[in-house]
């Protein structure tokens, strides 16, 4: 990133000249992410459908990338300009490991992924915004954690649990009262999917499980293994027991009132 600044600014994401609009410009938008943490681990999630305005862009992008072995970057915002910076962000620590022959710490990664949106802040300002979730399993403290942002760049450490985008306020609802600091790494990718089916439930822009075509929410964990994500057979079978599940109770598990 440093180098393109320096010889081609042009080509990072945020550096490109727009034309004179009126208006808000149409581009596709990755919607809800949403993110877990358990004893050894976490789990970070997104569903799979993109819209244009009132219009489903695309039903089956995909919105959680690994961006190194023990972290994970979840994107919600402007589509292409998310995952060009992505890529960069992935191309960035794979060029620090191998000059320093070290991996940088997850509190560098999440700080330096803030760097890389606040220098989007142009084009966030133009209506093309990328929000992401970061999360990952740090080594040095033996956990996983999760880092939100905003459209300036400022980073935040969740705790338990965290969400971004457009249905996120009903997926952090939904989270806030089942999650549990003893959750077990299964229990948490069901928490993960239940969110963001109650995230679908009451926000259009967010997809459910799609049966008919066989679209299924993208789910990945990050222990001291690494990466993972859950296979198509994996998610399918999760999301098929809560829809299961959610035919007796449209509204999904209930908390305890004590």
């Amino acid at each position: 990133m440093d180098f393109l600044s320096e010889h081609s600014p042009e080509m990072l994401p945020g550096k490109r000249a727009l034309p004179p609009v009126q208006g808000h410009i149409e581009a596709p938008h990755g919607t809800t992410i949403v993110a877990a943490t358990f004893p050894g681990g976490v789990v970070l999630a997104g569903d799979r459908r993109a819209t244009m305005g009132n219009m489903i862009a695309q039903r089956d992008i995909e919105k959680v990338f690994p961006a190194d072995e023990y972290s994970a970057v979840g994107i919600a915002g402007t589509a292409g300009l998310a995952v060009e910076m992505v890529k960069l962000f992935q191309l960035e620590l794979e060029h620090f490991e191998k000059v320093e022959g070290a991996t940088l710490s997850l509190e560098g990664k999440a700080n330096r992924l803030s760097t890389m949106i606040r220098s989007n802040l142009g084009m966030a300002m133009q209506g093309l915004a990328v929000v992401p979730l970061f999360a990952g399993y740090d080594v040095d403290r033996d956990k996983g954690r999760i880092f939100s942002y905003d459209v300036t760049g400022g980073r935040s450490e969740e705790h338990g649990f965290a969400a971004t985008g457009s249905g996120s306020i009903f997926a952090r609802g939904s989270m806030k009262k089942l999650y549990r600091d003893d959750l077990t790494e299964q229990e948490t990718t069901t928490l993960v999917i239940q969110a963001l089916y109650d995230a679908a439930d009451d926000d259009s822009a967010t997809g459910g499980p799609d049966m008919a075509r066989r679209i299924f929410p993208i789910v990945t964990v990050i222990t001291e293994d690494g990466f993972r994500r859950l296979t198509e057979a994996e998610s399918s079978e999760l999301a098929r027991t809560i829809l299961e599940r959610r035919l007796e109770q449209p509204d999904g598990p209930r908390a305890s009132l004590l």
